[in-house]
């Protein structure tokens, strides 16, 4: 006779799964450093960023999401592309920024929308959305970390 599991089991079943897969998407950012909790959520037990999580996250379709870290859509409906170390790159640099300016966003939608369309005047003017598109993605996690740190913008 098999016995159902209980919620408290089924619980901890899940927090356990989610423990894991944060430790393997932390082992492939460098030492010392571990993905932001935003990012470590969306990934699976291979740590790879799943579109389909983001694209649920944030109510966009996987073309906007391609669109946003500047790839074809093409990128998100090729396994092979998906996989690929760019289009995770940039999935994952996109995520780190939006889970960086989150809480003073207002959440993680406001923190989206801050990244497609607010202009940063040190960047001349251009998103973070455009940053990430043209890889300066370490340039503006530099800004952000010296913004957090109370300097100014």
């Amino acid at each position: 006779m098999v016995t159902p599991k209980s919620r408290a089991t089924t619980t901890k079943t899940t927090a356990s799964v989610r423990r894991k897969s944060r430790a393997k998407a932390a082992a492939d950012f460098p030492a010392g450093l571990e993905p932001a909790p935003l990012v470590a959520d969306l990934m699976n037990h291979r740590g790879l960023v799943t579109v389909d999580k983001v694209a649920t996250t944030f109510g966009m379709s996987k073309g906007q999401i391609a669109e946003t870290v500047g790839l074809s859509r093409e990128a998100f409906y090729k396994l092979a592309r998906l996989e690929a170390p760019k289009t995770q790159s940039r999935l994952k640099e996109m995520l780190e920024i939006v889970s960086r300016v989150s809480d003073w966003a207002g959440g993680k939608e406001q923190a989206m929308a801050w990244y497609r369309a607010q202009p940063i005047a040190a960047f001349g003017g251009r998103t973070a959305e455009s940053l990430v598109k043209d890889g300066q993605a370490g340039a503006l996690r530099d800004y952000l970390d010296h913004i957090a740190q109370g300097g100014f913008a």
